[in-house]
């Protein structure tokens, strides 16, 4: 029995458990991060698709707007043509492979969302109209209180009239 028993297994067994526990995790944590990777990339996805979305109803909606104007102002229509036109420069698949979908190269997609925000700033500067951002609220700054203009100016709108509150008794007699 002495000859069956192997020093060297025993001071080396906390690194073998480690060893195959990391292995074990490691091999759970891929499908589990795979899944979620997944889910946050179709979420992200639709949040920037929504954006991308807006813009390009926004540029076709003035575009069909100018195109009954006989004396339409170029540089408007310049501004709506080049938005639409990196617009169609986004990708709309997710390749692993972009060879396999035709592309030759990868598109820097943040480089290109700037771009089309930055056309769309200058379309809205043109036209006239404030330039409404979908990213710059989210669904964690929206306090119910409506969507319009003022909602973000005017953050102290009342939604209903407080008059009933004052009436009713409150916890230790306090009045609002």
């Amino acid at each position: 029995m002495a000859e069956d028993f192997d020093l060297e297994q025993l001071v080396h067994l906390e690194q073998t458990f480690y060893d195959a526990g990391y292995t074990d995790g490691f091999a759970h944590g891929r499908i589990h991060g795979l899944i979620e990777g997944r889910a946050l990339g179709r979420e992200k996805g639709f949040e920037i698709w929504e954006e991308i979305g807006f813009y390009e109803g926004f540029a076709l909606t003035w575009q069909a707007i100018y195109a009954q104007q006989p004396d339409a102002d170029q540089r408007t229509m310049h501004h709506i043509r080049h938005l639409l036109e990196l617009i169609q420069q986004f990708p709309r698949v997710n390749p692993s492979d972009p060879k396999s979908y035709g592309l030759t190269e990868e598109v820097d997609m943040e480089k290109l969302q700037r771009l089309i925000r930055s056309r769309y700033k200058a379309l809205c500067a043109c036209l006239g109209v404030r330039p409404t951002l979908r990213a710059e609220l989210s669904s964690d700054d929206h306090t119910g209180e409506g969507d319009g203009p003022d909602a973000r100016r005017n953050p102290t709108r009342q939604v209903w009239a407080l008059e009933e509150d004052t009436k009713r008794p409150t916890m230790h007699g306090l009045s609002f």
